[in-house]
C-alpha cells in the first residue's frame, strides 16, 4: 500500500480518541453513574462480545478471505489481551483516567524487553535509555510513598505487563495471518474466555449500562481497525508518538465528565513517559534513513549479479 504519513497520523489520533473513550465508559460502568457498579470482568466480557458483533457484521459485508488460524497462538494472545484490558478497566474505576492510561502505556517497554529472549531482537543503548525514562515516569505516577501510594495503580501496571507480552505474541502472529482475520479470531476467542470468567460475577445491566457496554465494544473495534490501517500507511516509529495522544483525550474526558483534573505529579509522570517514547521514535526515525542510503551506496559501488528480491521486513 502507498505510504501516507498524514493519513496515518490522523488514523492514529482517531484510534487514541476511541481507546480513551473505552476507559471513560469503563469508569462509568465501574462506578455508580449508570447503576450498580459492574465487575471489571463483566465489562471486559462486554468489550469482547460487542467488538465481535461489530467485526462479524463487517465480515458479512466485506466477505474477506480467511486462512487456517493458529488457534494456540491466538489463545495466548487473547488471554494476555483480556487480562490487560481487565486490569486497565479495574484501574480506571479507582484512579484518574490519565494515570491509568499512562501507566498502562509502559506496555511497549515490556514488549521491547520480552522481544530480546522470545524474538531474538537486539536492543541498543537508545532503546534502553527510552525504556529507563518511561519506567521512571511510571514510578512517579505510582507515587511510591506511604502517604501518596495508590494501590489501584498496580492494576494499571498489571495491564502494562499483560499488554506488553501481547505485543510479542501479536508480532509472531502477524507473519501468518491477515489483519482482519486476526481481529475477528481474537474477539471470537476472547468472547469465550471473557464470558467464562464473568459467569461468577455477572449481573443484569441497566439499559444505560447495556448502551455503554455496546459503546466499549464498538469503540475498541474502531480503534483496532484505525491503528492497523495506520501501520499499513507509515512506519511504526512514525506512528507511535501520535498514540500517546490517548493521554490527552483521557485527561479531557475525565475533566469534562467527572471533573477530575490532573495534579502536578500526574502531569510530570505523564510527560516523562511521553518523553521516553518520543526519544525512541526520534532515534528510530533518524537511524532508518541513514541505514537505507548506506545499503544503496554499497550496491552501486560493487557490481552485483541479477537482482534478487530483498528480504522483506517483518509485518507489524
Amino acid at each position: 500500500m502507498t505510504q501516507n504519513p498524514s493519513l496515518a497520523a490522523l488514523l492514529t489520533l482517531c484510534a487514541s480518541a476511541f481507546v480513551a473513550g473505552t476507559t471513560l465508559l469503563a469508569k462509568t460502568l465501574g462506578t455508580e453513574v449508570l447503576g450498580p457498579p459492574l465487575h471489571p470482568l463483566q465489562i471486559s466480557q462486554g468489550r469482547f462480545v460487542f467488538a465481535l458483533l461489530t467485526f462479524t457484521a463487517a465480515a458479512l459485508v466485506l466477505r474477506p478471505r480467511f486462512t487456517r488460524p493458529a488457534w494456540a497462538v491466538h489463545a495466548g494472545r487473547v488471554v494476555l489481551g483480556w487480562g490487560g484490558i481487565s486490569f486497565l478497566f479495574a484501574a480506571a474505576a479507582f484512579i484518574p483516567l490519565a494515570d491509568a492510561t499512562a501507566i498502562s502505556f509502559l506496555n511497549p517497554v515490556v514488549g521491547m524487553l520480552l522481544a530480546i529472549p522470545f524474538l531474538g531482537e537486539k536492543v541498543g543503548r537508545w532503546r534502553v535509555a527510552a525504556a529507563v525514562i518511561a519506567v521512571t515516569g511510571a514510578m512517579i505516577l505510582l507515587r511510591p510513598t506511604p502517604q501518596a501510594f495508590q494501590p489501584a495503580a498496580l492494576l494499571a501496571l498489571g495491564a502494562a505487563l499483560c499488554l506488553g507480552a501481547e505485543l510479542v505474541v501479536t508480532k509472531r502472529l502477524t507473519g501468518r495471518e491477515g489483519p482482519f482475520q486476526i481481529l475477528l479470531v481474537n474477539n471470537l476467542v476472547g468472547t469465550g474466555i471473557a464470558s467464562t470468567a464473568a459467569l461468577a460475577v455477572w449481573q443484569m445491566p441497566t439499559p444505560g449500562q447495556w448502551v455503554a457496554l455496546a459503546g466499549i465494544g464498538a469503540l475498541m473495534a474502531s480503534a483496532q481497525t484505525c491503528f492497523i490501517q495506520a501501520l499499513r500507511r507509515a512506519d511504526a516509529s512514525f506512528v507511535s508518538p501520535f498514540w500517546y495522544a490517548t493521554l490527552v483525550f483521557a485527561t479531557g474526558y475525565d475533566a469534562a465528565i467527572f471533573g477530575v483534573l490532573p495534579d502536578a505529579v500526574s502531569v510530570l509522570g505523564g510527560c516523562v513517559i511521553v518523553a521516553g517514547a518520543g526519544l525512541l521514535a526520534w532515534r528510530e526515525s533518524r537511524a532508518r534513513p541513514r541505514a537505507m542510503p548506506s545499503a544503496a551506496s554499497r550496491s552501486a559501488a560493487v557490481p552485483m549479479p541479477p537482482a534478487v528480491p530483498p528480504e522483506s521486513r517483518p509485518p507489524r
